[in-house]
């Protein structure tokens, strides 16, 4: 049996697809809401991060598991884990564990990954880096036809598709030789903002205006929303400190899966409906 967590999300429902479509074996979706729907075939299991006790069900005959990091009390969820005889889990950390280890959330995440390491259960850590899925903050502004304003509209990240950070997960799932390997995982091209704003513009068929604002404005509207240390941190990985690492292009996509990276062109068109 495999659990994967955040199964409404946009990796763990796209896990959940792409296992369901290579017969992966029995599946069960830990969700928050008996009510969600899954793939047909998938065992939906009630429990919340937050209450530990409630995952035991959940976790019951499981042997691997597909977690996201930072959602939970980690330590004891991953606890929870080896106790219910969790043998292997695929784990989504991040990039910046490795390109910006001294901002915070970094540092939390590579926390999650020491945990799991000792955690005496097998381990697969995936390192991505900024989501595709990440556009949809401007879908407010897109479909009242605001000008969509960002920070750093010209510095080009190789952005990644959640399908494919969803299709590493499931070949580490379900074949040999992925554990104990830490996997960094970028689109197959940098793409900045600008040309994120002018795809969607594209796909859309319509104008629509990216206009590039300072750090300072940025991150009182970005406040609100990540907190202070997490803005912060976000704006230095989205332009205000860039470095090779974190703007380099990688193939462990398309070398783990045998398919190429998906552009971001692909997930636009994916979720149009979104913007419009």
């Amino acid at each position: 049996m495999m659990l994967i967590t955040g199964s409404t999300g946009n990796v763990g429902s796209a896990l959940l697809k792409q296992l369901r479509a290579v017969d992966a074996g029995p599946l069960r979706a830990l969700t928050r809401n008996a009510d969600a729907s899954f793939p047909e075939g998938v065992e939906a299991a009630e429990g919340d991060f937050a209450d530990v006790a409630s995952l035991e069900p959940a976790l019951d005959g499981v042997r691997s598991m597909f977690l996201v990091s930072r959602l939970g009390p980690d330590a004891d969820i991953l606890d929870a884990a080896r106790r219910a005889g969790v043998e292997h889990v695929v784990l989504v950390s991040s990039i910046t564990v490795q390109t910006h280890p001294h901002l915070g959330p970094a540092a939390e995440n590579a926390a999650v990954e020491r945990l799991l390491e000792t955690s005496g259960m097998d381990w697969t850590i995936l390192r991505p880096t900024q989501f595709a899925s990440n556009a949809l903050l401007w879908a407010d502004a897109i479909q009242e036809r605001r000008s969509v304003q960002v920070p750093y509209a010209d510095v080009g990240l190789p952005t990644i598709h959640p399908a494919d950070i969803a299709a590493v997960a499931r070949v580490a799932l379900t074949e040999p030789g992925h554990r104990g390997h830490r996997y960094a995982l970028t689109g197959p091209d940098r793409i900045t903002p600008r040309e994120q704003v002018a795809t969607i513009a594209a796909v859309l068929d319509r104008e629509i205006e990216c206009a590039e604002i300072g750090r300072v404005q940025a991150r009182a509207t970005m406040v609100t929303v990540f907190g202070e240390e997490a803005a912060d941190a976000v704006l230095d990985v989205t332009g205000g400190d860039v470095n090779d690492e974190l703007l380099a292009v990688r193939d462990t996509v398309s070398r783990i899966t045998g398919s190429p990276g998906r552009p971001f062109r692909q997930w636009v068109e994916e979720n149009a409906m979104a913007f419009q």
